[in-house]
């Protein structure tokens, strides 16, 4: 049997000289910071002060002791490097590297001693590779489409620029004798309770293993396979009867059965290789129809309104990216009832753990080809790369039933189009041939079960623009960038892969990140932690449309965090109260790689901001929204039931001023079938008082002026603290007036605390219950404090 000496300990880190232990899996920045010798990057403008340790060669090594196997043959098999690196073993070169996503494996048979994997610096590489094929437009001063590293490593409008080195994934020696296996790639599908599993095996044999007969078995679901062969690949087909189907998250179970396979030289096992697996179908529709190119993904044949979030690496410092810390996002994730993650182009194909996880969780899986913002060179060196990485990862993920989707690239085949990426190229390749050739031939060859898609966005075809709203995955970024968010209502894409709205991360995050600074929105540290072009002008506009601008800075955080909250909120209802013509939104992003302005819902800290619980009520499986008149027509209301069963329920309306006299009142009974839209019009009263919506604890406000016009009253409420106890306090306020988006920052009271709610309208006379957890015992003052709402201009 195949026996594996994990090789996680003893290694040290040399440059110019000097020595400090290394951690292994790690990088170099995590080194140097364990041994004191640089400052923490995500710190104040720390960033700038390591920026040399990304234009640095480093060496790491280790005493590796000779291990006297009896085996014929060992490997020295490292999971991941990052990036270019030379390997050498007792003196002997082993092999050069230049891909971090992909597996490299060496023949170590015989040799001992000094490990030494010693690393070029990213920049010397990618510049050696510009020099070769020709420099290629991108939207960032960075040259990361020249180098197969994760491209946000190198900054984005949300990331610090920290390309790092080390031996990110783990390294081991294998010791065999005969064969070993070198790929499974099991093909999984169902028809109707029958799962049927075709199990491809690639074997690698030592010369005294050529030709010999070998037996490979595998079990799954109570099926059993056996086939002899003396070649180097074999197929098992492997049917199981009444097999539950793993769905996504809010529509069934996730069932998973363990896949193993052996392989065995007569009596004698070899090696073995096992996986978790799911049976279920993934169709991708988009056979056109009258108005367009459809985008709608069906799972056991059932089409989904996809309620999704974009993923970038949860940390630029990946290698500090725990199973545990996966964990913890992906339950984040799942408690907004997010159904599907797609993993952005610009970061990694993520760790194992990942992707169990969302088999585990019922998160589905939209996996994009690491190709973003940038025109990418199709001639070598890269190209090998490429395609080596692509089968690599294919077969590494494939096994996963969460994983729904690949995808070709972000944002490239649109670059091509409107970003004077064609005039500047003057017919160099740039990626083209990746996304429209070669990604798809390797997904068909080897994973046929699941659909690919060339890029996001992408109309299907060039007959049409690359971000057509009627065609195939469209990106939002026009609303962000230049125009008020109502402008969400104005198109009615068929599928939403990216939009969003920037806000600062929570105060608690905040203040550790930039712990001496009188914090403004214009102050150094603020201004360095906000990556975006124009990010605090967006931020102003945004919301100077709807309040006046206020001097103070916790009411600037506040209110800027009501604005990403209720511009998210406007898309995703008007988008969702349009299914099917539109199938789904992805909104950008679900998280945060450091503490920075952005998108994200979950901050760099792991802290959710108002959007977090914001998308909880949106993406739950049934909706009540109001729209306002717009190119749909007048105002009316909008019951989105994407549960299994019908939703009867009393649809109450109600007009009132803003000193909350009711001026208007009505109960209607509404029933809205699975996985349908009802729709009813409504009337709106003077620019002076607003509309409410009930139904069974769901709530929709409708103001028709922005907030700075609106005659708020002065708020007021009164505030009770029980004692919930296992160290929780049940907040509970009662509004004397109109309280419009009150919320409790709870790391205000202490930076571990959080509480189960966030943006809250009452209306005079109605209570809210907030539970607060990890903020010891705070008095009503404190909790006054740490409470926000609309006020009157």
């Amino acid at each position: 049997m195949k026996d594996t000496t994990p090789l996680d300990q003893g290694w040290n880190l040399h440059h110019d000289g000097e020595s400090v232990p290394a951690t292994v899996p790690g990088c170099v920045h995590t080194d140097l910071l364990a041994a004191g010798l640089i400052p923490d990057p995500y710190l104040n403008a720390n960033e700038l002060d390591v920026a040399w340790v990304g234009r640095q060669d480093w060496t790491y090594r280790l005493d590796l002791p000779e291990h006297r196997s009896a085996h014929e043959r060992t490997d020295l098999v490292f999971d991941g490097l990052d990036t270019v690196a030379t390997v050498t073993l007792g003196g002997t070169e082993l092999g050069t590297t230049r891909n971090m996503h992909r597996r490299h494996r060496f023949d170590a048979t015989g040799l001992a001693g000094e490990l030494t994997v010693r690393f070029t610096s990213a920049y010397t590489e990618a510049e050696r590779v510009r020099r070769l094929v020709g420099d290629r437009p991108n939207e960032y001063p960075e040259p990361f489409q020249y180098i197969r590293k994760m491209a946000s490593s190198f900054g984005w409008d949300w990331g610090p620029t920290l390309p790092t080195a080390g031996i990110w994934k783990p390294v081991r020696l294998e010791h065999w004798s005969v064969a070993r296996i070198a790929d499974v790639r099991p093909l999984v599908t169902v028809d109707g309770t029958t799962g049927r599993v075709e199990l491809h095996l690639t074997v690698e044999r030592t010369a005294t293993g050529a030709g010999r007969p070998l037996t490979a078995r595998a079990t799954v679901a109570g099926a059993h396979a056996e086939a002899e062969f003396d070649g180097d690949r074999a197929v098992l087909v492997l049917t199981a009867d009444d097999v539950a189907l793993w769905w996504p998250r809010g529509h069934g179970a996730q069932p998973r059965h363990e896949l193993a396979l052996t392989l065995a030289d007569g009596d004698r096992q070899l090696d073995a290789w096992q996986r978790q697996i799911g049976f279920r179908t993934v169709e991708l529709h988009r056979t056109p129809d009258a108005t367009g190119t459809p985008f709608t993904l069906a799972v056991n044949g059932r089409p989904l309104f996809v309620r999704g979030a974009n993923w970038i690496p949860d940390d630029t410092l990946i290698t500090r990216v725990t199973p545990a810390r996966y964990r913890t996002r992906l339950l984040q994730a799942v408690d907004a009832n997010i159904d599907l993650i797609r993993v952005w182009g610009g970061g990694i194909y993520e760790q194992d753990a990942f992707y169990d996880l969302c088999d585990e969780l019922g998160l589905m899986v939209w996996q994009d080809f690491p190709f973003a913002c940038a025109a990418y060179p199709e001639e070598q060196p890269l190209r090998g790369e490429i395609e080596a990485e692509a089968r690599d990862n294919v077969v590494r993920l494939m096994p996963h039933p969460s994983l729904v989707l690949w995808n070709g690239n972000n944002e490239n085949l649109w670059g091509f189009r409107d970003w004077g990426w064609e005039e500047k190229l003057n017919g160099d390749s740039w990626g083209e041939g990746y996304y429209l050739g070669l990604l798809p031939r390797i997904v068909a060859e080897l994973d046929p079960t699941r659909p690919y898609c060339a890029g996001s966005p992408w109309s299907g075809s060039w007959d049409h623009h690359p971000n057509d709203v009627d065609h195939g995955t469209h990106h939002s970024w026009d609303v962000w960038n230049r125009q008020d968010h109502a402008e969400y209502r104005a198109t009615v894409p068929r599928f939403v892969a990216e939009f969003g709205w920037q806000a600062p991360p929570t105060h608690a995050t905040l203040r550790r990140a930039l712990p001496d600074e009188t914090l403004a929105p214009d102050s150094p540290g603020m201004l360095h932690h906000q990556k975006a072009g124009d990010g605090n002008g967006k931020l102003r506009r945004g919301l100077e449309r709807h309040f006046d601008v206020p001097a103070d800075f916790d009411r600037w955080h506040y209110l800027t965090q009501v604005v990403q909250a209720r511009a998210v909120a406007t898309g995703i209802e008007h988008w969702r109260s349009h299914w099917p013509h539109c199938a789904g939104t992805v909104v950008w992003q679900l998280n945060d790689c450091w503490p920075v302005s952005s998108w994200a819902a979950i901050d760099g800290d792991g802290r959710p901001k108002p959007l977090h619980h914001e998308l909880r009520r949106l993406y739950a499986d049934r909706l009540l929204t109001l729209q306002p008149a717009d190119r749909d027509g007048p105002p009316r209301a909008a019951l989105v039931n994407q549960s299994a069963r019908p939703w009867t329920t009393a649809l109450r309306l109600r007009r009132l001023d803003a000193d909350g006299n009711l001026l208007a009142d009505s109960t209607a009974e509404v029933t809205v079938e699975p996985g349908t839209v009802r729709r009813l019009a409504v009337e709106t009263g003077s620019e002076k008082e607003y509309l409410v919506a009930d139904a069974d604890g769901l709530r929709a406000v409708h103001f028709p002026v922005p907030d700075r016009d609106f005659p708020y009253p002065r708020p007021e409420f009164d505030l009770d603290l029980t004692d919930a106890g296992d160290g929780a306090v049940d907040v509970r306020i009662t509004a004397r007036t109109l309280l419009r988006d009150l919320l409790l920052q709870p790391d205000r009271l202490h930076p571990d605390a959080t509480a189960d709610r966030g943006l809250t309208t009452l209306l005079p006379g109605e209570q809210v219950t907030l539970r607060v957890r990890g903020a010891g015992t705070p008095d009503a003052e404190q909790v006054r404090a740490a409470l926000y709402c609309v006020e009157p201009s």
